[in-house]
């Protein structure tokens, strides 16, 4: 199965506690703070719930 990097590049603050929640479950912290996951449904799930905050490129 193949892996994402997935990385924050947008800042956290003034978005809804919800997103908040998905960022700290993907393991994301600071900005431009990277983590790898798996590509399965439910990591593409949160990433598509915070698109617009991350960055995602396949490795």
């Amino acid at each position: 199965m193949s892996k994402l990097k997935v990385t924050l590049v947008k800042s956290k603050s003034r978005v809804c506690e919800r997103q908040l929640r998905t960022i700290k479950a993907l393991g994301l912290g600071r900005r431009t703070s990277s983590v790898v996951v798996e590509s399965n449904d439910v990591f593409k799930g949160m990433i598509s719930k915070v698109h617009h905050l991350v960055k995602v490129e396949e490795v």
